[in-house]
């Protein structure tokens, strides 16, 4: 039994060669574009003094280096909370992308943003400005309110969707509460609400 299985051992020792063997190398994958960072269903915080001002949560993150960003897919969801730390504002988007070095979110793909005060935002592309807390468009954007519809291309807001402009306006509507009647307004190029 010991003999047969030295026998084994040796005819298996001398199949293996001293040759090295080199690994087919896939020449047209790009290391620069691997991301450093990769994550599902999770979050991140932006925060200034302690306080949490917004929370994004998305399905699929990848980070990179070069240039530095993390792009966002699979659906993601922005919460912004005011000065007192209560939430004010929801952004959903399909895509989106965050700069990482300056931490502005730039959202695009079915970009729709709600306020507690009952302001609708619509657009297909937008960015919230980290520096002052603005969300900004020169996309076609569609602002529905309880009182007004308003649609135009442009726009600038704080992120609470509170006070805001719209650039270049097409299509204006308000509700008259009395009548309960949609009445058309005539358009100007400019809209502000505060």
């Amino acid at each position: 039994m010991k003999i047969s299985f030295l026998l084994v051992f040796i005819f298996i020792f001398a199949g293996c060669s001293s040759q090295k063997v080199k690994p087919t190398i896939d020449a047209s994958m790009q290391v620069t574009r691997l991301p450093v960072q990769e994550g599902w269903n999770s979050n991140v915080i932006f925060s200034d003094s302690g306080k949490t001002k917004a929370i994004l949560y998305y399905g699929h993150m990848r980070m990179f280096d070069k240039p530095p960003e993390t792009l966002l897919d699979s659906s993601i969801q922005v919460d912004f909370f005011n000065e007192n730390g209560i939430k004010t504002t929801t952004l959903t988007a399909l895509k989106g992308k965050v700069n990482n070095i300056t931490n502005d979110l730039y959202a695009n793909d079915s970009v729709v943003a709600v306020s507690d005060s009952g302001i609708t935002l619509k657009t297909q592309e937008l960015m919230w400005r980290n520096k002052d807390r603005k969300i900004v468009s020169d996309k076609f954007v569609t602002i529905i309110s309880p009182k007004e519809k308003i649609q135009g291309y442009g726009f600038e807001s704080d992120q609470n969707l509170r006070n805001y402009t719209i650039y270049n306006i097409t299509y204006v509507t308000r509700v008259d509460s009395v009548k309960n009647k949609i009445e058309p307004i005539p358009k100007s190029s400019k809209s502000k609400r505060k």
